[in-house]
């Protein structure tokens, strides 16, 4: 016997949950330690990565 699929249509507030706050600026930063020195400039770079929408924004400190 199969598997039974759900087949029930996807609300609205389900498919865009957390997109919103992001596209009015309300980003959700967390440091990203992948990568902390930039050659190019010489000088520790911290790296942060928005855990909704997944953006990265560079600062250099």
């Amino acid at each position: 016997m199969g598997n039974i699929l759900p087949f029930k249509k996807i609300r609205a507030s389900e498919r865009h949950k957390g997109n919103t706050l992001c596209r009015n600026g309300h980003h959700k930063w967390t440091l990203d330690q992948s990568q902390v020195f930039d050659v190019k400039q010489g000088r520790l770079v911290s790296r942060y990565r928005c855990n909704r929408c997944g953006i990265v924004r560079n600062r250099a400190e």
